[in-house]
């Protein structure tokens, strides 16, 4: 037979839950692209030639 938790252990679980969930997508937003390096990095498109050319 299962035994009642008190309520302050399931508090405790939930907040180490939410702890770890903050943590995880913390983690997960900072792990976006690198940045380019190089000659170009300021430019940051990748638009066409053609499409440059016109908007000149």
């Amino acid at each position: 037979m299962l035994q009642r938790t008190r309520p302050t252990e399931r508090y405790a679980r939930g907040f180490i839950a939410a702890l770890a969930a903050v943590a995880a997508l913390v983690l997960a937003a900072n792990a976006g692209p690198a940045k380019a390096v190089g000659p170009d990095a300021d430019h940051g498109t990748t638009a066409p030639v053609e499409v440059e050319a016109a908007e000149r």
